[in-house]
C-alpha cells in the first residue's frame, strides 16, 4: 500500500509540499515505502541505524494486528455461545445480559482484553451499534474491531509514523508527537511529502508525550516509546494510554546507565541495581521489563512480554497491557535479586514472592531467603547483589515464530531483512524459562584453561540431563538449567584432560579446581548440541552493515570534523568535507612533520 512510486514520484512530492520548500537544503531520505526531507543542519534526529528497530516493530504490528482480529473473533464466538446458553435457560433479557457480561470480565493473563470492545468508552459507546438483548435463540454481536490506533510519541522526523501508515495493512490513525516545533514542522512537512495514505492516516501534534498519554487514558491500541536516551520519564503516563490488551513498544538507549556503568543512575531511573556481569545487556532488558510492570501495578495493570531483544546499541521490548486485580498479585513471583559471585562466573536468582495453595485458595507470601551463604561454595569470595529484575520469560515463542514466518513471506518489504531475521531465528531457540546466562570464555577465563568447543560444552551438559542453548544477546552466551555445581563439575573434568599450570592458592580458579567432581561428564557429541540454525549454517549474528554504525548526534549539534569516528566522514558539513580515508589537513601535517609545532 502506498502513494505513487517511480516515474512521477518527486513530482508528485513537490506538488503535496504546499509550503515553500528549497529542496537544495534537503536530502531525499527513503527507508522501506517512506520517504523524508533531511535538513543538510541536523535540525532535526534521525538515526539511520534504527533501520533495525523500525523494521522489527513493523513486523510485530503486523503480527499483533492479525492476533487481535483473532482474539476479537474468539471473544465474539465466546460471547454468542454463553448468550445462547442463557437464552435456552431463561427468555429474561437482563439475566441473559447478566450472563454476557460475566463472561467479559476475564482475569486470564492471556484472555481477551480488547480495549475497542471491553472498556469502551463513553464516545465510542454512542458511535458504535450495542450488543443486542439476548432474547432470541440467535444472538449476533455487531460490534466491529475498529483498526488499531497507533501513538508514536516521540516522533521527531516522522519517519517510523509514516512507515507504520504507508506500509502496515489494517492499521488506523497514527498519531505522532514532539515537543518540538523544529521537528513537528518537519514531520508536518513529510506527511504531505508521502502523499495522500500518509496524509490520512498520520497526524502530527506539538505536544508534552506525558501530558498528551496522561489526557488520553485507554485510548490507544499501540504506543511506541522510542526516546534519545531513557524511557523512564514516560512509562507511568504510557501504561495508562494503552487499551486492555493493547501494546507497548519501548526502546532505551542508554545502556551504560543499564549494563552496571552508574548503579546509582539506574536505580533513580528504573528501581533496580544492575551487576557488570557477561549477561549485562540480558539483564538490562529484564530491569527494563521489571520497571515497566511496576509502573503499571499503580494502575492495578500488568504486563505480558512478547519480545525483548538487545540490537546494536540498545534494547527493546514489545509488551502487551491488561487490568486484573488478581493477577497483579503475582508480579513477585515474576520478580528476582541476583546474587553475583565477584570471584568467578557463579550466579543464582532469589525470587521475591511465592504462593501456598490451601483449600482451594491462594496465598502470597514473600520468597523464602537468603538463597546463597555469605561466601560462594564454589570458590570462597562473597556476592554482589543486583534487581530486582524480571526473571519470568521475556518472549512469547508462538508470538516470535509467527513473526518469523511472516518476516520470511515478505522479504523485499524489510530493508534490514537479513539482521531482523538473525536476531528472530536467535531468540526462537532460546530457552524461554532460562533467565540470563553464562560465558564459556569466562569459565574458561577463571580457570586458566583452554577452552572446549560450544559443541562439546552443550554436549556435556546434556549428557548430564540438563537442556543448554545460545543466547541472542551474546554470540558466547549459553543459557543453561543446570545449577553452577553442576557446570564447575563438567569443568574439572575438562582440566583434567587438558591440564592447567599451577595458580596462587587465593586465586578463584585454583580453589574450584582443588575439590573433586562429583559429576562425571561425558563429553561425546549430543545430537542436540547445535541448534536447528547452526546445523543448517543460519547466518545468528551479522557484522555491522557499513562503518560508524552506531548512535548518531542529537538534532541540533553543529556537525564538525570531531564527530568523524561517530557519524562518518560524509555527514561532516563545510570544510571538513574530504573523502573517506582521508585526514583533515592539520592532522596530515602533524603526521607527515613530527617537528611541526602548533
Amino acid at each position: 500500500m502506498g502513494g505513487a512510486k517511480d516515474g512521477t514520484i518527486e513530482e508528485e512530492h513537490k506538488a503535496n509540499a504546499s509550503t515553500s520548500v528549497d529542496f537544495n537544503d534537503y536530502t531525499i531520505i527513503k527507508e522501506g515505502e517512506a520517504e523524508i526531507l533531511m535538513h543538510r543542519n541536523n535540525q532535526v534526529f534521525f538515526n539511520k541505524t534504527q533501520v533495525n528497530n523500525r523494521d522489527l516493530s513493523i513486523a510485530v504490528l503486523r503480527a499483533f494486528i492479525e492476533i487481535r482480529k483473532q482474539e476479537h473473533e474468539a471473544f465474539l464466538s465466546r460471547k454468542t455461545k454463553v448468550g445462547t446458553k442463557a437464552s435456552k435457560e431463561t427468555p429474561e433479557a437482563p439475566a441473559a445480559e447478566a450472563a454476557m457480561d460475566s463472561s467479559v470480565g476475564s482475569d486470564k493473563p492471556n484472555g481477551v482484553h480488547d480495549g475497542n470492545v471491553a472498556e469502551a468508552s463513553s464516545e465510542d459507546a454512542c458511535c458504535d451499534t450495542p450488543v443486542q438483548p439476548i432474547n432470541t435463540p440467535e444472538v449476533k454481536v455487531q460490534r466491529e474491531l475498529k483498526p488499531p490506533k497507533v501513538l508514536e510519541a516521540l516522533s521527531a522526523s516522522g519517519l517510523r509514523a509514516l512507515r507504520y501508515a504507508r506500509e502496515i495493512e489494517g492499521i488506523g490513525q497514527v498519531v505522532a508527537l514532539d515537543n518540538d516545533k523544529a521537528s513537528v514542522e518537519a514531520c508536518r512537512r513529510n506527511i504531505k511529502f508521502n502523499g495522500s495514505v500518509a496524509s490520512a492516516k498520520v497526524e502530527s501534534n506539538l505536544a508534552d508525550a506525558r501530558v498528551y498519554m496522561l489526557t488520553h487514558p485507554k485510548e490507544f491500541d499501540v504506543v511506541d516509546l522510542d526516546p534519545y536516551g531513557s524511557p523512564s520519564v514516560f512509562l507511568d503516563s504510557a501504561v495508562q494510554s494503552v487499551v486492555d490488551g493493547g501494546m507497548l513498544m519501548c526502546t532505551a538507549t542508554d545502556m551504560a546507565v543499564l549494563c552496571g556503568g552508574n548503579a546509582e543512575v539506574c536505580y533513580s531511573k528504573y528501581g533496580s541495581i544492575p551487576l557488570r556481569a557477561k549477561y549485562c545487556h540480558e539483564m538490562a532488558l529484564r530491569i527494563l521489563l521489571a520497571c515497566i510492570e511496576s509502573h503499571a501495578n499503580r494502575y492495578k495493570r500488568y504486563i505480558v512480554p512478547i519480545l525483548s531483544v538487545r540490537m546494536d546499541f540498545y534494547i527493546r521490548v514489545f509488551v502487551r497491557i491488561y487490568s486484573s486485580a488478581s493477577v497483579m498479585k503475582e508480579t513477585p513471583l515474576k520478580l528476582s535479586y541476583v546474587y553475583q559471585c565477584v570471584g568467578c562466573d557463579s550466579f543464582h536468582l532469589q525470587q521475591l514472592g511465592r504462593t501456598v495453595t490451601k483449600n482451594n485458595s491462594v496465598k502470597y507470601y514473600p520468597g523464602y531467603g537468603p538463597a546463597v551463604p555469605q561466601e560462594c561454595t564454589d570458590c570462597g569470595k562473597r556476592f554482589n547483589m543486583g534487581g530486582p529484575i524480571w526473571s519470568a520469560p521475556i518472549h512469547d515463542q508462538e508470538w516470535v515464530n509467527s513473526i518469523l514466518t511472516d518476516v520470511k513471506a515478505m522479504k523485499d518489504r524489510y530493508p534490514a531483512y537479513d539482521r531482523i531475521i538473525a536476531v528472530l531465528t536467535t531468540v526462537s531457540e532460546e530457552l524461554p524459562d532460562v533467565p540470563l546466562f553464562l560465558c564459556l570464555h569466562n569459565l574458561c577465563g577463571t580457570l586458566k584453561c583452554t577452552s572446549p568447543s560450544a559443541v562439546i560444552f552443550r554436549s556435556a551438559v546434556l549428557n548430564a540431563g540438563y537442556r543448554i542453548s545460545g543466547t541472542h544477546a551474546s554470540p558466547l552466551g549459553l543459557k543453561t538449567d543446570a545449577p553452577m555445581s553442576v557446570i564447575w563439575d563438567i569443568m574439572r573434568c575438562w582440566v583434567k584432560n587438558h591440564p592447567v599450570k599451577p595458580q596462587p592458592p587465593d586465586q578463584s580458579g585454583t580453589v574450584i579446581l582443588s575439590k573433586e567432581p562429583e559429576l562425571q561428564a561425558n563429553f561425546t557429541r549430543a545430537i542436540a548440541s547445535l541448534s536447528k540454525a547452526q546445523a543448517k549454517k543460519v547466518a545468528r549474528f551479522l557484522p555491522n552493515p557499513e562503518r560508524h554504525w552506531g548512535p548518531k548526534l542529537r538534532a541540533g549539534r553543529q556537525v564538525t570534523s570531531k564527530h568523524v569516528s561517530l557519524l562518518g566522514p560524509e555527514a561532516v558539513n563545510g570544510s571538513a568535507n574530504y573523502e573517506e580515508g582521508d585526514e583533515p589537513e592539520a592532522k596530515r601535517q602533524k603526521t607527515e612533520n613530527p617537528t611541526f609545532d602548533s
